[in-house]
């Protein structure tokens, strides 16, 4: 990149990665964000509830399948996911759909397929470890820890007019407008989540994380921290993933595919703006529990 090439080696590199992870990450928030926006304009919960069925456990298999359809990576799930939970969806709905989202999605398993030269075993083991996670984080939402999840954050709308009485025009308005909000809120945490993980990436030596892979529970551990630390989108993950494989083995790299689409720095960072930090923390345990009984599972096939 000539704008930056002048710039000292560490700065320029950081330079680069920073703006490689942010091109890589924003049409996929652009793409959340208008989804967000459509559904604040034309989903009511009335709408929700008519839809969704009564029973719990069928309510977290809507959220899981729902995410087969949603093309986008974990940071443009995070607003819509928002979005739906401000609508009644219920947490055990949304949550699942959170995780498996940017896992499920035939754009990331095709990706995944093609990085492991076009080989069907990752692609499924990332399918069911994904849809694992979400069912067992969907159902303890349901059963155990059924208590609000977003942050009190009063929505200030009286200069608008309710949305059943706008005309066509006035709705596609409100929308855009609303996606544009969202935009501005979200792509704040995503431009310093990528600014950190960019400068760990340049600045902590790989020597630290690559020393220890001599036993699969180490390898594990190394790689959960590794996709924390990238903070690589998931449609792109699969390609890392797979040049590290003769270094790691298949359980860690399993560990690095089912991890970073979940939790890394501006996934984080961006659900601290809407979601309480207690649940963050519980969210975090119980993936990390997850994501390490899985991948030791896969090192005793």
């Amino acid at each position: 990149m000539p704008m930056i090439s002048h710039l000292p080696d560490a700065l320029s590199q950081l330079a680069a990665i920073f703006l490689s992870i942010i091109i890589e990450a924003l049409p996929f928030v652009l793409f959340g964000c208008l989804i967000s926006g459509i559904i604040e304009t034309y989903l009511s919960p009335e709408l929700v509830n008519r839809f969704l069925p009564k029973n719990r456990f069928w309510r977290v298999i809507v959220g899981i399948v729902a995410g087969f359809f949603f093309t986008s990576c974990e940071c443009g799930i995070v607003p819509i996911v928002n979005r739906f939970l401000e609508k009644k969806v219920p947490a055990y709905t949304g949550i699942p759909f959170l995780i498996a989202a940017p896992m499920i999605n035939p754009v990331v398993l095709l990706a995944t397929f093609i990085a492991f030269g076009n080989s069907f075993k990752f692609a499924f083991l990332r399918l069911g470890g994904a849809m694992v996670m979400a069912l067992i984080v969907g159902l303890l939402l349901a059963y155990r820890l059924d208590e609000p999840i977003l942050l009190d954050r009063a929505r200030v709308d009286e200069h608008e007019h309710p949305i059943a009485k706008q005309s066509r025009l006035q709705k596609f308005w409100s929308a855009l407008s609303h996606a544009v909000d969202e935009f501005f809120d979200t792509g704040r945490y995503l431009i310093f989540g990528s600014l950190v993980a960019s400068s760990i990436q340049v600045f902590v030596p790989t020597k630290l994380l690559t020393t220890v892979t001599h036993t699969p529970l180490l390898g594990i551990i190394v790689m959960m921290v590794f996709a924390f630390l990238l903070s690589l989108c998931s449609e792109a993950d699969a390609f890392i993933g797979a040049s590290l494989i003769s270094l790691f083995g298949p359980a860690p790299i399993l560990a690095f595919l089912l991890y970073g689409p979940v939790i890394d720095m501006k996934n984080l960072l961006m659900m601290s703006a809407y979601f309480k930090p207690k649940f963050i923390v519980r969210y975090v345990v119980v993936i990390s529990v997850l994501v390490l009984t899985i991948s030791l599972g896969v090192s005793f096939l």
